[in-house]
């Protein structure tokens, strides 16, 4: 039914853009996030591209409809966006089996995001398989953070194989949990 694989084109990037912006807090109501999740950060077109390049974001497709799609962001996007600045700052130095994560080679997956019509269905954990399967040869680890008001995304990564390495909240009052996902 789903078909995963790397965004390859501005017309895939425009389809993760539109899926973004429909799960944004402020489109959708407060109970909705709290219950079906949100996604925090609204990634421009020029940003979506760079982060892009050379590591594809992985998606997933029935037919030519997105499902669902997870980014990857290096490391060198730290300073990019300004609402992910504070994680970037203390990643360096959260322990990952007993070395620094600076030590490991290692991505952010800058955001993720199933499709109402395809929650529930196994998307989001192929997302990461995707990715995965497509990445491991590069990095150790993938890490992310997720609101602690987003119980449903820590469930769902946790599901997946992704444990907590770190909490912290951040200057503006947000808490956040840092998971990460071991390959090697």
């Amino acid at each position: 039914m789903f078909t995963y694989g790397p965004t390859t084109t501005d017309a895939h990037l425009r389809q993760v853009m539109a899926l973004q912006k429909a799960n944004l807090p402020k489109n959708i109501s407060i109970q909705e996030a709290r219950e079906q999740g949100f996604v925090t950060v609204d990634h421009d077109m020029e940003t979506l591209r760079d982060m892009n390049t050379p590591y594809c974001h992985s998606a997933a497709w029935t037919g030519e409809e997105l499902a669902g799609y997870a980014l990857v962001m290096e490391t060198r996007f730290g300073n990019r966006i300004p609402v992910l600045v504070p994680m970037f700052e203390l990643l360096d130095e959260i322990p990952w089996r007993g070395k620094p994560l600076k030590d490991w080679n290692y991505f952010v997956m800058g955001q993720v995001c199933v499709a109402k019509p395809f929650r529930g269905k196994g998307v989001f954990k192929g997302l990461y398989l995707d990715m995965r399967d497509r990445l491991s040869d590069h990095f150790g680890l993938v890490v992310t953070e997720i609101s602690s008001r987003n119980p449903r995304s820590i469930r769902a990564h946790k599901k997946v194989g992704f444990e907590t390495i770190h909490e912290y909240t951040d200057p503006e009052g947000e808490h956040w949990v840092v998971v990460g996902w071991g390959w090697k």
